[in-house]
């Protein structure tokens, strides 16, 4: 499994543990292990974690026949990257799946119901705990959906606003220090063009 090196501008792991991000703190996540594998084990959302433990997230893209993707900006009263624009994500529930995690995602920030034909998961990767201990196994999930924003129901303690997106914006965004750099843009892009076509083992 991939491990991306943290970023010095943004460090996701921090944007996780914001305290907005997830408003009960007693949460309980599962514990999986560098390839996503569940150990049986749990924690409390906050507690240390031990070496090479994993706690399962998601994030969430949204792309329509345009080839547009559905962002959100985060409030500006988040601890971490307040103000910036993101995709939906966040940390699985103890005793969720990771797609059952990204559908309730979208739907508490964005009120969007996802079709779960729709989506795929588009890589994985686990991503360092600045402390050095643990780290989060981030499942990322791309759903073919058109979603109105007219039907969008904003959940305001994390976002403000919601658009979409081209390949061009996003990277202008990026240029600006306003989106998120998610180091997979690459993939994701390809895995969106039109002539794209998966490969099958």
């Amino acid at each position: 499994m991939k491990e991306i090196q943290a970023s010095k501008e943004i460090d996701f792991e921090e944007i996780s543990k914001d305290p907005g991000e997830i408003a009960d703190s007693s949460e309980i996540w599962d514990i999986v292990d560098s390839e996503g594998r569940p150990t049986g084990r749990t924690m409390k959302k906050g507690a240390p974690m031990q070496e090479n433990d994993y706690h399962p997230a998601v994030s969430v893209w949204i792309v329509n026949e345009k080839g547009e993707f559905l962002i959100s900006r985060r409030v500006s009263s988040k601890t971490a990257a307040p103000g910036m624009w993101e995709t939906t994500g966040g940390s699985a529930l103890a005793g969720e799946d990771v797609l059952t995690a990204a559908l309730r995602e979208v739907r508490e920030e964005l009120g969007v119901v996802l079709i779960p034909e729709k989506g795929h998961i588009l890589t994985e990767y686990t991503w360092p705990h600045s402390d050095g201990s643990g780290a989060a196994f981030f499942s990322v999930w791309l759903f073919r959906q058109e979603v109105p924003l007219a039907d969008i129901v904003l959940q305001k303690e994390e976002t403000c606003d919601v658009r979409w997106a081209s390949r061009q914006e996003l990277r202008r965004l990026i240029a600006e220090g306003s989106f998120i750099p998610y180091t997979y843009l690459e993939e994701l892009f390809r895995q969106t063009e039109e002539n794209y076509v998966p490969q099958t083992d």
